[in-house]
């Protein structure tokens, strides 16, 4: 199993997630028994907002369980949390069990779950409005809420940090300060992904740099960790996350298909003798 974290600017399985005062905290789903079945942990993280966590994320997981992996989300962007939508699982309910919260499968075959504080609002335009105690897990940056992140999983030794970043520099200098908090706080940085690099036009399919092109490689680079990709932008990748649709089967010839693939398998070498 594995077990992926995006945090949030303000069998194996996979889980990325949110946690709230109203579900469970990071500390409380790191009790005894809460992460006994996951075998990899993986934080998604960047230090930006807007950069592309939640898709990232979410198209990892589809990745990941066509390679016959289960994942498991912890959806931690409490004040946009999206990722319901992105797996078309919005206004399925959670329900509670002697050990916590229980997850929302969204496929039939229960290979991905999903814990989202999306779920436990009572309307989808509510805005989650929280000073700093019920802000246990996932404003961006590098702050307490982080550092309480990575304490609570410690134990379980996380396979590491998925640093997500856009090619422009304004974006590219918040993530380096994160590789500087994965560093100092003894996090292992599994590699960099360049979201948003330069967009495919869906008529003659000819890549444009909108964004600039380059600056994720050329961080990973200076920091001297992987780099594990460019994912460019696409109208179906748009078009699918919108409608919660599975880009990973539905649209093999689309350039950002390779992209994403590639990252996927990257990431499962990283624990060949764990990974079934």
């Amino acid at each position: 199993m594995f077990a992926c974290f995006p945090l949030e600017s303000a069998g194996s399985q996979q889980r990325l997630g949110s946690s709230t005062t109203c579900g469970p905290r990071v500390s409380e789903l790191t009790e005894a028994g809460n992460l006994a079945g996951v075998q990899h942990i993986i934080l998604v993280l960047s230090g930006k907002g807007g950069v592309g966590k939640s898709t990232i994320s979410t198209e990892l997981a589809l990745a990941l369980r066509h390679a016959g992996k289960k994942v498991g989300i912890l959806d931690v962007d409490l004040c946009g949390p999206s990722i319901p939508r992105m797996l078309r699982a919005q206004g399925r309910a959670v329900h509670q069990c002697d050990g916590g919260w229980v997850p929302v499968y969204v496929d039939q075959e229960q290979s991905i779950c999903l814990m989202s504080v999306g779920f436990l609002l009572e309307n989808p335009d509510e805005a989650v409005v929280w000073r700093g105690p019920k802000k246990n897990d996932t404003p961006p940056g590098t702050s307490d809420e982080h550092m309480a992140t990575v304490d609570a999983l410690r134990p379980y030794g996380p396979l590491g940090a998925l640093v997500v970043t856009t090619p422009q520099a304004v974006s590219v200098g918040d993530v380096r300060r994160e590789l500087t908090f994965c560093r100092k706080t003894g996090l292992r940085v599994l590699g960099v992904v360049e979201n948003m690099s330069g967009f495919v036009c869906p008529h003659c399919a000819e890549c444009t740099s909108v964004f600039s092109r380059g600056g994720g490689e050329e961080l990973a680079s200076h920091a001297g960790v992987p780099f594990l990709g460019s994912v460019p932008l696409d109208p179906e990748l748009t078009k699918s996350l919108e409608e919660g649709r599975d880009f990973i089967r539905e649209f093999p010839e689309s350039p950002a298909f390779p992209a994403l693939l590639s990252i996927a398998q990257k990431v499962l070498t990283e624990a060949p003798a764990r990974v079934p």
